[in-house]
């Protein structure tokens, strides 16, 4: 599994130009795509995620736990985070959305300087 690359999101990534969030949160898309690949510990999802604070990020995590989206495992001195398979059903969707709000981005952006 690569390792996690700190300019994994763009700057505006997450933007409160996006009408769609993961319940309440802003972060839950960025997290879940950190976890695409596998499980991670908390220091490796720091590295892209480094703009959230980690109470924000810690919170994050443990409201997808709560809802349903991530597990997380207890190791004998390390913890690590992993998509469940409803969180992994989230991925295509999440896409299609990445995908969305990239082709009509200059129209969010007028809308809401209008």
């Amino acid at each position: 599994m690569e390792a996690l690359r700190a300019d994994m999101f763009e700057e505006i990534c997450p933007s409160t130009v996006l009408p769609f969030r993961i319940g309440s949160d802003k972060w839950a898309g960025l997290v879940l795509r950190c976890l695409e690949d596998g499980p991670r510990r908390y220091s490796e999802l720091r590295v892209p995620l480094a703009r959230i604070s980690p109470k924000m990020l810690t919170q994050s995590l443990r409201n997808l736990e709560r809802d349903g989206f991530v597990s997380r495992a207890q190791h004998e001195r390390r913890v690590t985070y992993e998509l469940t398979a409803l969180g992994r059903s989230l991925l295509g969707p999440l896409r299609a959305f990445c995908d969305w709000a990239e082709d009509h981005w200059d129209e969010l952006l007028d809308a809401r300087e209008s």
